[in-house]
């Protein structure tokens, strides 16, 4: 999870031409919007998800409950009469998951809902500047299958197999669902479609693991930006890699790093200096606490970003898994 940042330069706004009545509520930051997007939408460049692709026998099903806090600094262009920009952003989410046979294949399917608030504060032209909100997210649908590797299994016969390579393709979607009000400068919600299809690798080595995945996140336009105005946003790849130990099932640690890039936003055709470039690092540990309940931990945050936010992020998840008979 995570923040998308979107800044607009004054000369940009003024050639936009907007109304009179539109103009006191601009000026008031110094002809710069700042855009924050608390969402699944939002945060979905700089997630880290280990083991996404790894093999589950079909029938299984999970109950999430996560959180995590993301905090720290963002980046904008030096041009920008922007400093000292700071975010404490609080995710919550539920989610379900369901796995199944499709031709053969394991393949699976992931709800998730989110509840989000979020402290953002700083200085535009010095002038010192603070925003709260609160609110439901954007809805998460992700489909995802093997098409090399572990074919569908019964759990009886899964814990017989012999792990190998798996190679999978996943598809995931985000629904503008969340909060939003198009006269704020700062939402919940994202007013717009993402779509980001990815493949991914899953490699056991022994008692080791690794895995990667590569996609690319596409965004529709959002068509009611800061009292109407049209804001588009250029596709974001994105690249996933995890390294890791399995001590037994359920209880494993990886070492993680993702990289993305581009984002670039336009408002009414109008492109803005906001390419992203951002590369992150963290951890993740599994650790099983019944036969049925398992929790998640994990931390990550930023070694480099240009234009974006700078986050630490520290994440708990509870999981409740269950078979169908």
């Amino acid at each position: 999870m995570e923040l998308a940042f979107a800044a607009v330069q004054p000369r940009s706004i003024r050639s936009r031409r907007l109304d009179r009545s539109a103009q006191p509520n601009v000026y008031p930051w110094f002809g710069v919007v700042l855009l924050v997007a608390v969402s699944v939408t939002s945060a979905h460049a700089q997630e880290m998800e280990p083991r996404a692709y790894s093999a589950v026998p079909v029938g299984t099903n999970f109950a999430v409950f996560d959180y995590a806090r993301s905090s720290g600094d963002v980046s904008f262009d030096p041009s920008l009469p922007i400093t000292n920009v700071q975010a404490r952003i609080n995710i919550f989410s539920l989610g379900y998951s369901h796995s199944f046979g499709v031709a053969g294949r394991t393949a699976t399917a992931a709800l998730s809902v989110p509840y989000a608030n979020a402290n953002v504060t700083g200085d535009v032209a010095r002038i010192a500047q603070h925003q709260y909100r609160s609110g439901t997210g954007d809805l998460r649908f992700r489909f995802a299958m093997n098409v090399l590797g572990d074919p569908a299994l019964s759990p009886e016969e899964f814990v017989r197999r012999a792990p190998s390579t798996i190679l999978g393709v996943s598809l995931t979607v985000v629904a503008p669902t969340g909060q939003y009000v198009p006269a704020r400068l700062i939402n919940i919600g994202a007013n717009r479609w993402s779509f980001k299809p990815e493949i991914g690798l899953s490699q056991p080595l022994g008692n080791w693991f690794v895995d990667g995945a590569a996609g690319v996140w596409f965004f529709t336009d959002n068509s009611d930006f800061f009292r109407g105005h049209r804001r588009s946003q250029d596709p974001m790849p994105t690249f996933q890699l995890h390294g890791g130990y399995t001590w037994r099932p359920g209880l494993w640690l990886a070492a993680d790093v993702t990289y993305f890039t581009g984002g670039r936003t336009s408002v009414n055709g109008l492109e803005d200096q906001d390419v992203q470039i951002s590369v992150r690092y963290g951890l993740t540990l599994s650790v099983p606490i019944t036969k049925t309940w398992s929790a998640k931990l994990a931390w990550s945050r930023g070694l480099e970003t240009r234009v974006g936010g700078n986050f630490q992020t520290v994440s708990v998840a509870l999981q409740y898994r269950w078979f169908n008979h």
